[in-house]
């Protein structure tokens, strides 16, 4: 196991020339220069998607407005995202992500992490929606030689570079059978365990910046798995234009989110960011005994996380 120190402070940089391929290691300069083949990466292709995954409604849609969808997703950077990391699949590509961002990380209560033979449920406030899981993936993922799985919203699944350290939730329904399985897979298996028990990224609420309610699904599954929680701290915010319209979308009672259409932008905004990632003790399974619902147990670790670790 790749040991962290008590606060390690990790430095992410890499210039990748599109016209090269391979695997350039620059000790001197302490850099992973990263080359790869863009012919191999995994695309994303909004046209392609909806053509064969929706035909119906697709001979409907003007083709401005899917043009217009491309670039409110910032479909040609997130192209270039996957390419920089063709090639990689779990870790190594979350590694490998956050290098190309040139992102500062401090990790604060590393003593505290449990050992590998302890599979624990992580669970953290989901500040970016995105970014964030990259970071505390790629950080745990090295902490554990690659021993982790992301629960993520099942409509991430099909990214195929990540499907080996992703475990899909459906969000507004039943389980599948298939996914069910897989599901329960995860948590009798050694790894770690990585989840957003709000489900979506924080928002901004009476001028604070705050995860909406945390779900009691990791506790229900702590105690039935008799896996420990690690509460996490993850320091990080997205711009106000995605607050605004979050707070615009809300107040014109639109049930769509609108706002998480920009999460892909709000990414990349993040670029060269210095994010600091609170670790605090591991809770064991026993503790959420009877004496409150797992919803409550649920606001009582999400309250220590933002009363404690912050």
């Amino acid at each position: 196991m790749k040991r962290l120190g008590v606060e390690e402070v990790s430095v992410y940089q890499s210039v990748i020339p599109s016209r090269f391929t391979g695997i350039i290691d620059i000790k001197n300069c302490g850099l992973s220069l990263m080359i790869m083949d863009e012919e191999k990466a995994f695309r994303v292709d909004l046209d392609e998607i909806l053509r064969t995954k929706a035909p119906k409604i697709y001979r409907k849609i003007p083709r401005f407005l899917i043009r217009l969808l491309e670039w409110i997703i910032d479909q040609k950077q997130l192209n270039h995202f996957f390419a920089l990391s063709a090639g990689l699949t779990g870790v190594d590509f979350m590694e490998n992500s956050i290098r190309n961002f040139g992102l500062t990380i401090h990790l604060k209560g590393t003593e505290k992490l449990p050992e590998a033979d302890r599979p624990c449920i992580f669970a953290s406030n989901h500040p970016l929606g995105g970014l964030d899981g990259v970071v505390l993936s790629a950080v745990l993922g090295k902490h554990y030689n690659g021993k982790i799985r992301y629960l993520v919203n099942d409509i991430l699944y099909f990214i195929d570079p990540l499907k080996d350290i992703f475990i899909p939730i459906n969000k507004h329904g039943a389980q599948g059978k298939a996914a069910a399985l897989q599901l329960n897979e995860a948590f009798v298996s050694e790894n770690q365990i990585i989840t957003f028990p709000a489900g979506l990224c924080s928002r901004k609420i009476k001028g604070k910046i705050r995860d909406l309610d945390w779900k009691k699904n990791f506790i229900s599954k702590a105690i039935e798995y008799q896996r420990d929680v690690v509460p996490v701290y993850f320091e990080a915010r997205n711009s106000n234009f995605f607050y605004n319209l979050a707070n615009i979308r809300k107040l014109l009672s639109l049930k769509f989110n609108i706002e998480m259409l920009f999460l892909p932008r709000e990414m990349f905004k993040a670029k060269h960011s210095v994010f600091t990632i609170h670790f605090g003790e591991a809770i064991s399974w026993q503790y959420f005994d009877k004496s409150k619902t797992p919803q409550q147990w649920a606001k009582t670790i999400e309250n220590e996380v933002y009363n404690t670790l912050k």
